[in-house]
């Protein structure tokens, strides 16, 4: 298993957990009122290109039929890939339609492959800024799936704004990665993800070896091409073909990583960029797995503290009812085991936003008195499994998308030497899972990853609204600090949110009003800004 940033997992968790409220507070809180230390401003200047980040190659220039390609807009139909609510037919609204784009920019007089679009047209067209694209994160996250429903969120930038997403390459309706069949993936998400002897160590790396071997035999046409770097060159044919002179952009999660990419590359085309809940661009392979083990930690430690249960007596909770899933897994109302791995991918879930947190009060409870069913649950909606068992291939192009993105690789003896301990002292629940990971993730990958860590210095861009929450669990705050500061002075603009969860915009009046601002009317906040 892993516990890398799920696209869309605050939405799931959401939705899912609103049908299991019985017996359970469903009030909420609105994170712009909660306490905190004010932010640090960037350095004042952006750092040198990052070790082992190669600077991008001149490439040939796309040809006429590409950039001014006729988009043959129609009514959209339900996404195939798509699960659950997603798999339906959006509202009459919306649009689809597919872009072609090179499918290796070194060579765009050759193959090409398709990026599906969607859009619904601005409400008030005389007031029209022009068009605003969505990244919902992942990677591997469907835009065309998920800006429909999230729609709601960004009725405000509507009304001046063409709103617009897609799945970008390698994901969904956009030649997804496919790597293995749901069986394979059912027992795969069985498996010990943490191994404590030399047969556990082999069947998981095995798996991990099968699985980089099925995407190369399923996948193999567009695996060498899904990485950020084409994504973000895909962005800028996008921007010209929908007739935009700069991009305007809302990016979240693993979407700011690609939004800084496209600074970096084009910034002279740079707009109005928005990028919240933010991946760290200094972080290497191993660095964003520590990252998330000490932001998932924080996150479970400030909800034992909502609850006046010390942090120190909250995790050996945790941990003890973890070890004992080690050593025999929990019935549940389902014939399927609640096992360590999906506990701790259960326990995970609720904690991307803290209205959801009692939820996993429920569900500790529960485990802790012999049933699994509300852990697997969640576990369940956070894996993309629907209720006859088939999966989604999102995380089949998350990997691939990683995969192609980071150089980095670890063996099980440098984790276990080196990794292990290091990640079991941040953090004792989720440290040896990430820690682990590490030598899976990536094993024997077909395809070679591209540098050490993501280069986002764009000296001469506009200015870029960064937004970072301090109580993140997947993309911890220190990480918007870094961005800001590697986009370049003037350039990155810190917004801290003070509060908990994953994403902070359509979450607290505050910093709502302040992207609103820089999105509609181009007002930058002063660098250092803070919502409390």
């Amino acid at each position: 298993m892993t516990i890398r940033v799920r696209a869309g997992a605050l939405a799931a968790v959401t939705m899912l957990l609103a049908g299991m409220a019985v017996g359970c507070d469903s009030g909420s809180t609105d994170k712009a009122g909660d306490d905190g230390k004010n932010a640090e401003p960037p350095a004042p200047s952006a750092k040198a290109p990052a070790a082992g980040a190669p600077q991008q190659p001149a490439l040939p220039a796309l040809s006429a039929a590409l950039t001014g390609q006729k988009l043959g807009w129609k009514r959209c139909e339900a996404p195939v890939k798509a699960q659950g609510s997603q798999a339906k037919p959006p509202g009459k609204q919306w649009q689809c339609a597919t872009l072609k784009a090179p499918l290796d920019y070194r060579k765009p007089a050759g193959e090409t492959i398709g990026i599906a679009l969607i859009r619904a047209k601005v409400k008030e067209p005389s007031k029209r800024i022009g068009s605003l694209l969505f990244n919902f994160g992942g990677p591997g996250g469907s835009g065309v799936a998920g800006l429909p429903g999230a729609a709601e969120r960004f009725a405000t930038l509507h009304d001046r704004y063409d709103l617009v997403s897609f799945d970008p390459r390698g994901v969904a309706e956009s030649s997804a990665v496919t790597c293995r069949s749901d069986k394979e993936t059912e027992k795969s998400l069985g498996l010990d993800s943490t191994p404590d002897s030399p047969s556990e160590e082999k069947t998981f790396l095995d798996d991990s070896t099968a699985f980089g071997a099925g995407c190369a035999r399923l996948s193999g046409r567009v695996l060498p091409h899904v990485g950020t770097t084409s994504a973000a060159r895909d962005m800028d044919l996008m921007r010209q073909v929908l007739g935009d002179e700069k991009l305007h952009y809302l990016g979240f999660s693993y979407g700011t990583e690609l939004g800084g990419v496209y600074a970096h590359l084009y910034p002279k085309n740079v707009g109005r960029l928005v990028l919240d809940a933010v991946v760290d661009p200094s972080a290497d392979y191993a660095g964003h797995a520590l990252n998330q083990a000490r932001g998932f930690q924080r996150a479970l430690e400030n909800y034992f503290k909502s609850r006046d249960i010390s942090a120190q007596d909250g995790t050996a909770r945790v941990v003890k009812l973890l070890d004992r899933l080690d050593r025999k897994p929990l019935p549940t109302a389902e014939d399927r085991k609640l096992t360590q791995g999906l506990a701790l991918t259960g326990i995970v879930m609720p904690l991307y936003s803290e209205e959801n947190w009692q939820f996993l009060t429920k569900a500790l409870d529960e485990a802790e008195n012999g049933d699994g069913s509300r852990l697997l649950l969640m576990a369940d909606a956070y894996n993309d499994r629907s209720e006859g068992g088939s999966y989604s291939t999102q995380s089949h192009s998350q990997r691939a998308i990683s995969c192609a993105d980071t150089k980095g690789r670890a063996t099980a003896a440098e984790v276990r030497s080196r990794h292990l301990p290091e990640f079991t002292k941040v953090s004792p629940v989720f440290g040896p899972y990430l820690a682990w990971d590490l030598a899976g993730w990536c094993a024997d990958w077909p395809v070679p990853g591209e540098s050490e860590t993501s280069e986002v210095a764009a000296e001469s861009a506009a200015p870029i609204l960064v937004v970072g929450t301090t109580g993140d669990p997947a993309t911890p705050y220190e990480g918007a600090k870094k961005m800001a500061d590697e986009l370049g002075a003037g350039v990155g603009v810190l917004l801290t949110n003070k509060g908990e969860g994953h994403g902070a915009y359509g979450n607290g009046a505050c910093v709502t009003r302040t992207v609103d601002a820089y999105l509609l009317d181009g007002k930058v906040p002063a660098n250092g800004t803070t919502c409390s």
